[in-house]
């Protein structure tokens, strides 16, 4: 990659494990490199409601011995497909105690929690990204995802691989609309919008801040090396993302400081949503932090997103985060 010869190690952004959780709250479940699956045990409701189902001889859904996630019982398929799912796509480097604090506000609202970790090779290689984004979206129309409705949370770079699922559904819409039907809404928090100087800046400051210029540089430099590979196709995932096959109501969390968006530029995607007829909500702080505006306004971000869910049609037994 010519002067991108960056170590290996500052690529490593699969921060996130499968810690154990002792407090029985939920079960943690790696599916591949990247990808976890976090589900709650069944309440005694479900309990009761799959007991009656199998007594009156209805079928089950049961994974398939070869399925990569390895579920305890059938009876957490059963359960679990009537649960709402919610895809977190996290930030470059996402710590564990950091994740945390959003999946449990959506394993409190009682929903199931799938996190989908990006590597910066998805992003400087698109082509990667676009393959990562296919495995992804064969995952979600397989059991134990088959069918339930679908939340999206994305956050920085996140908005970027949930971008390599839509150009799938954008390019073949009779195999994965229904998949796009079935996302009742879309959360964006911190997106990197704007030029291609927003997205190197965005590389320097998440990959070694202490470099951050070398790498802002040298980034646009691979960009101009090799455009029809990146710089192209980058502009390729804007187009997808301005005409989203994904119509249901978003919400965007944004900051006026933010170095990696311009509030102009994301300013006018919105609105072009809502002339498209999508229900366009947005929460802006004049000063904030990127990918941790849940950190810096915990108490306005949270109210803000429970209303947001509050309005949609997310079946579940809480009715607060």
């Amino acid at each position: 990659m010519g002067n991108l010869a960056l170590s290996t190690s500052l690529f490593r952004t699969d921060a996130t494990t499968s810690e154990p959780d002792n407090s029985g709250k939920f079960v943690a479940r790696r599916i591949c490199s990247g990808i976890i699956y976090y589900y709650t045990p069944m309440t005694a409701a479900e309990h009761q409601t799959v007991t009656l189902a199998k007594d009156s001889q209805a079928t089950l859904t049961l994974l398939p011995a070869s399925s990569p996630v390895s579920l305890e019982t059938p009876s957490h398929t059963a359960a679990s497909n009537s649960r709402p799912l919610l895809l977190f796509f996290s930030w470059l480097g996402a710590q564990p105690g950091a994740v945390a604090k959003y999946r449990d506000l959506y394993l409190d609202r009682g929903m199931d929690v799938l996190l989908i970790q990006s590597s910066v090779m998805h992003f400087l290689w698109p082509r990667w990204g676009l393959s990562y984004g296919l495995e992804i979206l064969n995952m979600l129309e397989e059991p134990p995802f088959t069918g339930r409705p679908i939340l999206v949370h994305a956050s920085s770079i996140g908005g970027y691989t949930f971008t390599q699922l839509l150009t799938h559904i954008a390019q073949h819409p009779k195999q994965h609309a229904p998949l796009a039907h079935r996302v009742i809404g879309h959360i964006y928090d911190s997106l990197v919008v704007g030029s291609l100087d927003h997205m190197a800046t965005g590389l320097g400051k998440t990959l070694v801040p202490r470099l951050e210029g070398f790498v802002k540089t040298t980034a646009m430099l691979y960009f101009r090396l090799f455009k029809s590979y990146t710089a192209d196709l980058y502009e390729n995932s804007i187009q997808v993302f301005h005409n989203s096959p994904v119509t249901s109501p978003a919400l965007f969390f944004s900051s006026e400081n933010d170095a990696m968006c311009s509030t102009t530029v994301l300013e006018k995607l919105m609105d072009l949503w809502r002339r498209r007829g999508v229900s366009v909500d947005g929460r802006k702080w004049k000063k904030s932090t990127h990918a941790a505006h849940l950190r810096c306004h915990p108490e306005e971000y949270v109210s803000t997103l429970q209303q947001f869910l509050n309005s949609l049609p997310v079946p579940s037994h809480k009715s607060n985060i």
